[in-house]
């Protein structure tokens, strides 16, 4: 990597890990992490999460895995072109959902009013206490031990007071600081992919219709452009030539925006970088408009559409019943789970019961809750 532009983290130079370790042979510090990443249960898990449909719901729809892989796909490709580090983008992008409920946001939202006395949950931090707390794999650390700068990419949101409690990682919240390129390329990449795979994801749910779409201005342009190009193209191909074209007309946007913003800004280090008021990664104006737009449609016509609404309902309460009654008597749980529930409550008191409890359920996939709740509430299921 030695085109990497001044600015671009640097493995050599990172900030370190949690316990140092002795530097890996023949892969750099951030692949490292990548790979603990990938060979982590929380990251195998993520193939049966829901991204906007249940996992149930069809084969082809995506999931958070599938949704992780794209964005740092995405994310590689734009840290590529401006001399970035690809393999921290990679990390952080391939993590930045291990935190991440069953049911999607559905379940952040109900697990988040379960915890609501208890100092909330916020799916971004949970992410953070998966890599360095909850997975459970080396002989010599808890978690995964990764590097500053993966850690820092992760923790997208924090609250000034969970800030407070973080240390250095939580210092950027504290004084209104930036993080890495490489975190904001993965902050972005991952709403790119979000938005634009939702749309395909719509369509082939039947959810959405081409009609509606041409209503908002990014897929229109493309739809008249790939008519125009293909007259005779329908079906699938036709979906997917525009959701492409959507993508790379965002990912163009990016990259001539924010050449144009680091030249103007022209941080010496990375460090320079931390220190700007405003991401340097960004739309422009006008892409950031109909970005926005394109959003405000699919939270409209996708997110609150009476089957999606359906499934939402049912998910946030098998989410609220499992708190509940696994709150009130842990020894529903494993046993291994009932030992967590006892050392978090010991040191926090309620507070780290609800805690451990809101650990157990995070880690769960869709599939497993919907099974854990049926032998919790249905009389008929008894183990």
């Amino acid at each position: 990597m030695s085109n990497l532009a001044p600015y671009a983290a640097v493995c050599t130079r990172s900030r370190g890990r949690r316990l140092p370790e002795p530097a890996p042979q023949y892969r750099s510090e951030f692949q490292r992490d990548r790979d603990r990443i990938v060979h982590s249960s929380a990251f195998r898990r993520l193939e049966y999460k829901t991204q906007v449909f249940v996992n149930h719901e069809g084969d082809m729809f995506r999931t958070r895995l599938t949704h992780s892989i794209e964005v740092a796909q995405i994310g590689r490709a734009i840290a590529r072109a401006l001399h970035l580090n690809e393999d921290l983008t990679e990390a952080i992008s391939l993590a930045h959902d291990l935190g991440h409920t069953p049911f999607g946001h559905a379940g952040q939202d109900a697990l988040n009013e379960c915890m609501r006395d208890y100092g909330g949950f916020e799916h971004n931090l949970q992410s953070l206490r998966v890599v360095d707390e909850l997975e459970d794999r080396y002989a010599e650390f808890r978690g995964l031990n990764l590097t500053f700068e993966t850690r820092e990419g992760i923790l997208k949101h924090c609250s000034l007071e969970n800030a407070r409690q973080l240390g250095e990682l939580g210092q950027r919240f504290l004084e209104k600081g930036q993080p890495s390129l490489e975190a904001q390329i993965a902050n972005i990449a991952d709403a790119i992919a979000y938005n634009n795979h939702d749309v395909d994801d719509g369509l082939r749910a039947g959810l959405l219709t081409v009609e509606q779409l041409c209503e908002v201005e990014l897929f229109a342009a493309q739809h008249a452009a790939v008519r125009q190009a293909y007259p005779d193209l329908d079906g699938r191909r036709l979906i997917h030539e525009i959701i492409r074209r959507m993508i790379n007309r965002q990912v163009v946007d990016l990259l001539e925006t924010s050449r144009r913003l680091i030249d103007e800004a022209a941080p010496a280090d990375i460090d320079a970088v931390r220190a700007q008021s405003e991401p340097l990664l960004r739309f422009s104006e006008a892409m950031q408009q109909q970005h926005q737009t394109l959003k405000r449609f699919l939270r409209v016509n996708l997110y609150q559409h009476y089957r999606v609404h359906r499934m939402t309902v049912k998910s946030q309460r098998i989410v609220r019943d499992l708190f509940g009654a696994i709150f009130d008597d842990p020894r529903l749980l494993p046993v291994p789970h009932q030992h967590n529930v006892a050392v978090l409550e010991q040191r926090h008191g309620p507070a780290g019961r609800a805690r451990a409890v809101a650990d157990y359920i995070a880690g769960m996939t869709d599939r497993y809750a919907i099974a854990e709740h049926g032998k919790l509430f249905t009389p008929t299921e008894l183990t």
